[in-house]
């Protein structure tokens, strides 16, 4: 008797369970929902993030409230957004140096498995930036003034393994000459730097560093993908610059974490894509030197795994050891 009970309550609770599951999104979001960005304050990610906050705050009808939190490339961000409750109330901005870090540290979870990717939000170039006041005006006599003064150059990132520091270290093995690197917390301390002359050199996030080209407190030597951009069209790529095959990409997308419910990943999901479509994400996003990237949770899963694997390889390819 205390078997066939068991059973029947086994073969009820199954049902009622998938029930719940799927039900998940019905009265979501129903408070707040709290946007981590795991770098500071004025760099690329949070200028991103407050636009994107806005736009599912509107899309959505609960305020978003952005919360930097900065560290390890990223990791402490990821970290305070992995160990929440999985209901959609906590989601993580993360850029491509996600994809950079399991080549670089001990990681105490699995990058893909262990979290929940919700949607890639934009792509685009870095930007390779300098102080006005650094003599060459162009990569071909950056390269020529580096091999002229090895180790002079002190460039800077957003944190020690991050996509910024690799894709630096990249165009200096291939252009084969040596910089320093200065690692910081963060975009937006690293470009006060570089405008202060601390730094002389900075791949930097679009978004940030095209207000500061147009004032004139840096000056733009080249864009990191393997096309121009249209904010900036008279820059040169790095590849047209005498790096034939170089390319690197930035991108940003939303992640939640683990077992965070299929419908709410849904609406999520569709309230992105419904934002970036509009022509108002277009221009925006364009003016930062980026396009909307959108899609599935699935081509954005996929993104990371590349990502991770492709990473993976450069790094072992620059002798860079993990940590």
């Amino acid at each position: 008797m205390t078997k066939r009970i068991l059973r029947w309550l086994i073969a009820i609770a199954a049902p009622l369970a998938i029930l719940a599951s799927g039900t998940a999104a019905a009265g979501y979001p129903e408070r707040p929902i709290r946007l981590i960005v795991t770098f500071v304050p004025g760099g690329g990610a949070d200028l991103l993030a407050r636009y994107l906050a806005k736009a599912l705050s509107e899309d959505m009808g609960q305020p978003v409230i952005v919360e930097n939190r900065p560290g390890a490339g990223g990791m402490i961000g990821v970290e305070a957004g992995r160990n929440t409750k999985p209901d959609g109330y906590t989601l993580t901005l993360i850029s491509s140096s996600y994809t950079v870090n399991p080549s670089l540290y001990r990681m105490t979870f699995d990058p893909v498995a262990d979290i929940t990717p919700i949607v890639q939000v934009s792509r685009g170039p870095l930007l390779v930036v300098a102080n006005p006041a650094f003599p060459p005006n162009s990569l071909p006599e950056l390269i020529a003034y580096a091999k002229a003064h090895p180790g002079a150059i002190n460039y800077a990132s957003s944190g020690e393994g991050s996509v910024i520091h690799l894709a630096t270290e990249l165009f200096a093995r291939q252009a084969g000459i040596r910089m320093t690197h200065i690692p910081y917390k963060g975009g937006g301390n690293a470009q006060t730097d570089l405008m202060a002359g601390q730094v002389q050199l900075y791949f930097a996030a679009t978004a940030s560093a095209l207000p500061h080209v147009a004032a004139g407190k840096m000056k733009a030597l080249a864009v990191t993908t393997a096309n121009r951009i249209a904010a900036l069209p008279e820059v040169p790529t790095i590849a047209e610059s005498g790096l034939p095959g170089y390319d690197a990409t930035l991108w940003y997308g939303l992640i939640g974490p683990k077992n965070l419910p299929v419908d709410i990943v849904e609406k999520i999901n569709a309230a992105v894509n419904r934002a970036l479509v509009t022509p108002e994400a277009h221009a925006k996003l364009q003016a930062d030197g980026a396009e909307p990237a959108g899609g599935s949770a699935a081509a954005f899963t996929t993104t990371i795994a590349t990502g991770i694997t492709q990473w993976a390889g450069i790094v072992k390819d620059l002798g860079i050891k993990p940590e």
